[in-house]
């Protein structure tokens, strides 16, 4: 992160210095966080920043709190382009270092099912795809014949793209012990969403967690952090929990590498009204 700021620093300011109250280094670096965690406008942007304020302190200083998105809006457009591709040349170069080794790239395994052409009597076609968010675009596709085949195409999809040092995502149809032994084999990490095709680990993990006092030392032990995005006119807030010690789980033992359990608790407010979802369990 520190060539990071370096590079950042490069950049021309140029504004009028006694009208400043943001430093430039500030605004590009929570745009820089924004934008990978998918923000799509300034507004969201601004909250993401108002988020994670204290997890954008451990880089930037803030002294005037967070910026507008009018006023980080207006400086991002004084920039010339050429600085903030040099940022994200770097950012990349970082990825894919030694140095970069806690800024692992996250590769999504996703299913999807295709129209097929009714007038010719076509099938759907069911598309397996591993898609990097980092970079921008899709490493690798499988077609199968039905969803259910996903479970033999993603270690086939695997096999024919790099992941080392990446962390895979898969959900819940893809958690199997087959397709976590492949990641591991190819030297990747895996987040896995948990759900009931998985009966064992589905129920020690949320046994776990139904646990209000264990949920209580979680957050004493900086395992818990929240969230809140405000999107299509509804605020959405997520509680994330996150234990590390699982040498209690009859489970650990099936998972390659797993090392943490986690739960995603999701809650939506709009007109006044609050819908919670059923939380999320994780493994990683």
């Amino acid at each position: 992160m520190t060539e990071i700021l370096k590079t950042i620093e490069l950049i021309e300011d140029k504004r009028q210095e006694k009208k400043v109250r943001h430093k430039l280094l500030d605004i590009v670096v929570i745009v820089l966080f924004a934008k990978l965690a998918n923000a799509d406008d300034w507004e969201e942007v601004e909250i993401f920043a108002k988020s994670n304020e204290e997890f954008l302190r451990q880089y930037i200083g803030l002294e005037n709190g967070i910026p507008s998105h009018d006023t980080m809006q207006r400086v991002m457009g004084s920039i010339a382009p050429e600085y903030m591709q040099g940022v994200y040349n770097k950012w990349h170069e970082l990825v894919n270092s030694n140095e970069g080794e806690t800024l692992k790239k996250i590769i999504c395994i996703d299913g999807k099912t295709m129209r097929g052409n009714q007038s010719n009597g076509q099938k759907a076609n069911h598309i397996v795809s591993a898609w990097c968010d980092m970079d921008g675009f899709c490493l690798g596709q499988k077609k199968v014949e039905e969803k259910s085949n996903e479970i033999t195409a993603i270690p086939q999809l695997l096999d024919v793209i790099q992941i080392k040092g990446s962390v895979i995502t898969v959900d819940a149809m893809g958690t199997q012990t087959e397709i976590v032994e492949k990641i591991k084999q190819k030297h990747a990490d895996y987040t896995l969403a948990v759900k009931e095709n998985q009966k064992n680990l589905y129920r020690e993990i949320s046994e776990y967690f139904e646990d209000v006092e264990l949920l209580k030392e979680i957050k004493c032990n900086n395992g818990y952090r929240i969230t809140k995005e405000k999107s299509h006119s509804q605020i959405e807030t997520r509680e994330y929990y996150q234990c590390s010690k699982i040498g209690w789980m009859q489970e650990k033992s099936r998972w390659k590498g797993i090392k943490s359990i986690g739960m995603i608790c999701k809650t939506t407010e709009q007109s006044g009204k609050q819908v919670t979802e059923s939380p999320a369990k994780k493994c990683q």
